[in-house]
């Protein structure tokens, strides 16, 4: 193995939590409707307001933490996210063997973990930063994108023969288990030689600060369209995911099984595709990469508004999600390390805050909107809509001046 590939033992330890806490979070899928169903008999409004809500109110909940971790400590924020994690999702087994459990406790726990979520990330993209140097950035991140699509493939079927077993709360123990694993391995990494965070000009938040984020992406003409760009993709494509479970278990008749392969299977390509990324970019250079790997993502979804019954059609779903997928694995370690390197070290947490509370928001807002259009038009058609939206989100790829124009301008901090 080349030199190069060797990111060191702290970095080992933070990659194994990472998957840790990725693997219990793929365990737990699911988890918390089938809680709300089959424990306190909730209705649909109930469930979608759990997914929904919880993730805008998470993600409202964690923009004023962005400020917060720029100014402190990384290692120890990590910690914390973690720990609290894991000691709001255990009381949902405590409640539960209790007999209290309520849907407003669920409600509270997953904004909770949402808003945690958010500020995790944060926090781990600014650490990562200060833990290697900028040439091995792209490696790290894919091996982060890696584990994500390997545990995206074994988790959900794992945690579906935990729930079948044992139960969906079981699955949330093992969740918070994980968080707690994590939060050991990070601090197994030892506090190394992490630099003191910049300090603020006032010992007070303003609260303007809150908003320091979206300036700063908005002010980049290089970040601002992929900032654009990566929200309206990722939420068009969540969109669509309630629907084609309408559509495939409903009408068409697929199986369970069936469709959880039809979305399980496919995460081989984001595996393969994140393997590919770094010499992909060795290659042909990082901005090429990033707009064709961006823009070929964008042309697979619209053919899931052909989709038929049996073999034939749960081949098309596996070949689109597949080349989709593929597509991403490519794209996401390169998209994030663009953003590392454009974002100057002071400004990384508060910058990632805000990139991930609008992915969040943006996500639940339009799954809201397609779920109305699928009812008034029907899942498929609502399908092909947002197909055929996905189309256009090439647009908003930096283009080749931007990106001349952003590294004459990178900030200090950046390579």
């Amino acid at each position: 193995m080349k030199s190069g590939y060797r990111l060191g033992r702290r970095f080992g330890w933070f990659w194994g939590a990472y998957g840790t806490s990725a693997l219990g979070t793929w365990l737990a899928f699911g988890a918390f409707p089938l809680i709300a169903v089959q424990v306190l008999h909730a209705g649909p409004a109930e469930v979608a307001a759990l997914a929904s809500v919880g993730s805008l109110v998470g993600a409202a909940a964690a923009v004023p933490l962005g400020p917060w971790v720029e100014f402190r400590p990384k290692r120890p924020v990590l910690i914390t996210m973690d720990l609290v994690r894991f000691a709001v999702l255990l009381t949902v087994p405590a409640a539960f063997v209790l007999g209290v459990l309520t849907f407003v406790q669920l409600l509270l726990v997953s904004v909770t973990v949402a808003a945690a979520d958010i500020t995790f990330r944060a926090a781990s993209g600014a650490y990562l930063k200060t833990l290697l140097p900028a040439e091995h950035l792209l490696v790290a991140n894919a091996r982060f994108e890696s584990t994500a699509w390997t545990t995206t493939m074994i988790g959900p079927p794992l945690g579906g023969v935990a729930v079948g077993l044992l139960g969906p709360v079981a699955t949330v123990v093992a969740d918070a288990v994980s968080h707690l694993l994590s939060a050991l391995g990070i601090r197994a990494m030892g506090g190394g030689d992490e630099p003191q965070p910049a300090h603020r000009g006032t010992t007070r938040m303003r609260p303007g600060d809150v908003f320091d984020g979206w300036r700063h992406i908005l002010a980049d003409v290089a970040l601002r369209p992929l900032f654009l760009n990566t929200a309206l993709f990722n939420g068009l494509v969540m969109a669509t995911q309630p629907l084609l479970a309408v559509l495939m278990l409903g009408p068409l008749g697929f199986a369970p099984w069936s469709y959880g392969l039809a979305f399980a299977a496919p995460s081989i390509g984001g595996l393969l595709g994140s393997r590919l990324s770094r010499p992909l970019v060795t290659r042909f250079g990082q901005h090429r990469v990033l707009v064709v790997a961006g823009a070929s993502r964008a042309v697979w979804p619209v053919g899931l508004v052909f989709l038929g019954p049996g073999t034939g059609g749960l081949l098309l779903v596996i070949g689109v999600e597949f080349a989709l997928i593929f597509c991403c694995g490519v794209f996401n370690p390169v998209c994030t390390t663009y953003r590392l390197e454009r974002t100057a070290t002071d400004r990384v947490a508060r910058t990632l805050t805000a990139w991930a509370a609008t992915s969040k928001a943006a996500a639940a807002l339009l799954t809201a909107v397609w779920g109305v259009l699928g009812g008034l038009l029907g899942s498929r058609t609502a399908v092909g809509l947002a197909g055929v939206l996905l189309l256009a989100t090439p647009l908003l790829l930096p283009r080749a001046g931007a990106a001349k124009k952003a590294a004459a301008e990178a900030p200090a901090g950046c390579s």
